[in-house]
């Protein structure tokens, strides 16, 4: 399935790819943006905008602040990612102490799922 992308959430987009958290402009500039595979940041697929987009991993990276651990948080990610699920795309998602405590095995865990998801074994 060809993933849609609201153009009305453009501004928002744009938005969020200049306000980035400190740990997505980390997760960005130390790994995601010289990555061998194009991957996007704050892409807007359907009526989302995705943090992270690998789209030859058909692979979204996100990156959940405090707000997703409430419980309006949590509904509100497994409803986005059944939508994202539906154009068969993998979410994988870390929390902003992950990024902070953990960066080389978050960095590790996503070079290897992408890897999986284009069929290339470690």
């Amino acid at each position: 399935m060809t993933v849609k992308k609201n153009s009305r959430m453009l501004p928002r987009a744009r938005e969020l790819r200049r306000d980035m958290t400190p740990q997505e402009r980390k997760l960005w500039y130390l790994f995601l943006r010289k990555y061998p595979v194009k991957i996007y940041k704050q892409r807007i697929i359907d009526s989302f905008v995705v943090d992270f987009y690998c789209a030859s991993a058909k692979l979204v990276i996100e990156l959940d602040g405090p707000q997703h651990d409430t419980e309006q948080g949590k509904v509100y990610d497994a409803e986005r990612s059944a939508c994202l699920a539906r154009y068969g795309l993998e979410v994988i998602r870390f929390t902003s102490s992950e990024i902070d405590t953990g960066f080389h095995a978050v960095c590790r865990k996503i070079h290897t799922v992408i890897q999986e998801r284009q069929g290339v074994t470690p």
